[in-house]
């Protein structure tokens, strides 16, 4: 029985002592902005046809769809073209920042708004890898994901160094920007623009608060507890929606696997042979050629498809055999990008596989980033920096209302990370 208490009071201090995964998280956070960010750099000669009022998905057809299913979208509020010119800026904008990890809390309910509003204003547009954006951008406000690689947690150190020297680092930018979204938020809901649906403005509404509590618990608190209790709460929240991820990713694989099991192409092992004939997935004909010229390759990617997505979930337990896999599914995922021509539904689900890569390969690979860096930078002599150590916070007052309390406060080496 002490044991069973000492295992309990264990898992829970690891759930609210530390917010799990950070590496993961932040290659998260990048790898939807960079999906989203070139998807709509790609498409902006053909924005007006996608989202534009006067699309052929028009406005008043928009209007109409959205009045039936309350989905949210700001595009709505105007028909000018002005209004929509303006969001599609605002959203490459959001994409840039969130993939920085620029103020990422706020970025993230604003990466959030982008995605929903032009997603929503031409539900027929997109594919498979919409779905994933559209889904993990709304997952993502819950966590911490700008604890490392981030301008946040550049500046965090930055402050934490100067406050060490007894200086201090007044910040302007984030209270101006909480102040900004603020009287939006409070104009689109007084006006009724935001009667439709109830829980995008009531999540916007939720983190626009708890930034102006983080930063008066952070300002006026005379001792450490309550701001400790406050991140208590954000290491939960950051758990669980991490949780979350995972869990919907086990969901897609499982899905789609079982999915294809009932299926004839795939039980007879020609399933991949047919999109690779397709005009519309052939960008390389040669390419694809070269992959239907043989049956048994053909036969044997179809059965080893089917297997991986159907295994995928129940590998979680042994972190050899998913590995094993994880590499095998970004690996596909990199060559349905150039063979079928779907980058973005690659890009996307390699950043939902993300969450499962284990942190020592991720801190490598920050390691090999950083050595490229100071090669790259002028007068460098090829000399790694040192990776900053994560560093628990230290409760000290300070941070703008416009950064949540993942960005905030520094963290240290010693948080765990999830078991892959």
């Amino acid at each position: 029985m002490n044991r069973l208490s000492l295992a309990v009071s264990r898992a829970i201090a690891r759930v609210t002592d530390f917010a799990l995964g950070p590496y993961q998280t932040a290659v998260l956070r990048i790898g939807l902005g960079l999906t989203w960010l070139l998807f709509l750099l790609r498409e902006y000669p053909h924005r007006q046809e996608l989202y534009g009022p006067a699309g052929p998905w028009s406005w008043d057809l928009a209007a109409q769809l959205v009045g039936e299913n309350d989905a949210f979208t700001v595009l709505l509020w105007s028909d000018s073209q002005v209004w929509f010119e303006a969001v599609y800026a605002l959203a490459v904008l959001f994409s840039l920042l969130l993939l920085l990890g620029w103020r990422t809390r706020t970025m993230a309910a604003l990466f959030m708004v982008g995605v929903l509003t032009l997603q929503n204003r031409s539900v027929f547009m997109g594919d498979g890898g919409d779905n994933v954006v559209h889904i993990m951008a709304v997952y993502l406000v819950f966590t911490r994901c700008g604890r490392v690689w981030s301008l946040d947690a550049r500046r965090a150190r930055r402050a934490a160094e100067a406050r060490a020297r007894g200086e201090r680092t007044p910040d302007r930018a984030g209270p101006a920007l909480w102040a900004v979204l603020g009287f939006v938020l409070l104009l689109g809901s007084l006006s009724g623009r935001t009667d439709g649906d109830w829980f995008i403005p009531a999540l916007l509404w939720a983190v626009w608060l708890g930034q102006a509590v983080w930063w008066l618990v952070g300002r006026l608190a005379r001792t450490d507890q309550p701001r400790v209790l406050l991140d208590v709460v954000a290491n939960v929240v950051h758990n669980g929606a991490l949780l979350v991820i995972m869990a919907e990713a086990c969901l897609i694989y499982a899905t789609a696997g079982w999915y294809k099991v009932q299926g004839s192409r795939w039980q007879d092992g020609t399933a991949v042979h047919y999109p690779l004939n397709l005009e519309y997935f052939s960008p390389w004909p040669s390419l694809a050629e070269l992959f239907t010229a043989s049956g048994t390759l053909v036969m044997l990617v179809t059965y080893v498809t089917v297997v991986v997505q159907v295994a995928f979930p129940f590998t979680l337990f042994n972190r050899r055999v998913k590995n094993v896999l994880l590499a095998f599914m970004i690996l596909e995922h990199a060559v349905i990008a150039v063979v079928l021509g779907l980058p973005f539904f690659s890009l996307a689900m390699i950043a939902a596989d993300a969450v499962f890569l284990p942190t020592a390969f991720l801190r490598w690979v920050g390691r090999l980033a950083v050595r490229a860096r100071e090669r790259l930078r002028p007068g460098g002599h090829g000399t790694a920096a040192a990776v900053p150590q994560q560093r628990r916070p230290d409760g000290a007052p300070g941070g703008p209302p416009a950064v949540g309390p993942a960005e905030a406060a520094p963290v240290t080496g010693k948080v765990p990370g999830p078991r892959t």
